[in-house]
């Protein structure tokens, strides 16, 4: 068990296992019939998996154009209250096809905003990319088109994924054992 930070970290998911894994998804979005691909990454826990990936698509054959959105959920909980776009893109979707990449899927709403939002921008199409899907916090009914790997309850970090901004660094997806 990796020691970080004076912290034990259970991996989940480690390193190599996830490389493998973006470039089976890679594949299967490059077997999709997009066109005039637009890719948005929702940040701030996406940006590893979504820099991967993306390189991973290109390896494909895929060319997108890549763009980033910075959404936040304010309430009580991590995933809960009022969504908001901090930074919008400045792309036009009006008539392209939207890859929306982010970290995890848990309550379904930051993503259900950011897909509802492409599609009254005019979006042709909108599919969801994720690296893990929590399923069991679902909140409202949203399915990702591309998923990395289900994800145990467990609160998760590494691969862009943090804890009070640590862990972001981490090259897998691991659980902080003790306090973080």
């Amino acid at each position: 068990m990796p020691v970080v930070r004076g912290k034990d970290i259970e991996v989940l998911f480690s390193a190599s296992t996830i490389a493998r894994r973006n470039l089976e998804l890679a594949k299967e979005i490059a077997g999709r019939d997009y066109h005039d691909l637009l890719v948005i990454s929702v940040l701030k826990g996406s940006f590893i998996f979504a820099a991967d990936l993306i390189r991973a698509m290109h390896d494909t054959g895929l060319s997108p154009e890549v763009e980033f959105i910075f959404i936040s959920s304010y309430g009580a909980g991590t995933t809960s209250g009022q969504v908001r776009v901090l930074r919008d893109i400045d792309n036009d979707v009006a008539g392209r096809d939207v890859l929306l990449i982010d970290d995890i899927l848990e309550s379904g709403k930051t993503l259900r905003y950011t897909r509802d939002l492409m599609l009254s921008r005019g979006a042709r199409s909108v599919s969801i990319a994720v690296l893990l899907d929590k399923s069991m916090r679902r909140q409202i009914e949203l399915e990702a088109d591309f998923v990395g790997f289900d994800c145990p309850d467990y609160f998760v970090v590494g691969y862009g994924m943090d804890v009070a901004h640590a862990f972001r660094e981490l090259p897998f997806v691991g659980v902080v054992k003790g306090d973080a």
